[in-house]
């Protein structure tokens, strides 16, 4: 079944808002987004160490999160370390108000 739109998209912020929401559909990196929440920064081993799943499979999930600007990180010697980049939560709540919810 397609899709009708009544109305078109507004642009660029509903492709943000998709790309944010989208990025976070996913349970794998809700609970990073938690993690981070509660650590403020940690390193790609510990959250390997934490959620119990390959390196390769988290390093691809940080890799969604952070093109969706939800994650940064920085570089320490040969290890990469997360953290939520600065207001990601502020434009999640701005986008859930914008939609009503």
């Amino acid at each position: 079944m397609a899709l009708i739109w009544k109305t078109k998209p507004s642009g660029a912020g509903d492709t943000e808002a998709a790309a944010l929401f989208h990025a976070l559909a996913h349970p794998v990196r809700l609970h990073i987004v938690r993690l981070l929440m509660e650590q403020s920064e940690l390193p790609c081993g510990d959250l390997v160490s934490r959620l119990h799943l390959a390196q390769s499979t988290v390093s691809q999930h940080l890799k969604v999160l952070k093109k969706a600007g939800i994650v940064t990180d920085r570089a320490e010697g040969p290890r990469r370390h997360y953290q939520l980049e600065n207001g990601a939560r502020d434009k999640l709540k701005e986008y859930l108000v914008q939609l009503g919810l």
